[in-house]
């Protein structure tokens, strides 16, 4: 614990993908004092056809209150700004 989901659009390499989740492992084991074995970080590819069905109403919009980071593409009720 924790486990960290990281959803992107197709077409990030393998190379781009393991230097994400090794920051990632860094950020949280320096800040939140885990241990490196007990981080896991995973992606999920979800194509722009697919990003506002799959991840803007269920994660972003559903979720706005747990948000630590906001997106600027869209705003809590759900309009593109």
């Amino acid at each position: 614990m924790p486990h960290v989901i990281v959803k992107v659009w197709p077409g990030k390499t393998d190379a781009q993908k393991q230097a994400l989740a090794e920051a990632i492992v860094n950020n949280v084991t320096d800040i939140l004092g885990y241990g490196d074995a007990a981080v896991s970080v995973a992606f999920e590819e979800v194509s722009a056809d697919d990003w506002t069905e799959k991840v803007v109403e269920p994660d972003i919009l559903a979720k706005w209150d747990t948000l630590a980071k906001t997106p600027g593409y869209v705003g809590r009720d759900g309009q593109r700004i």
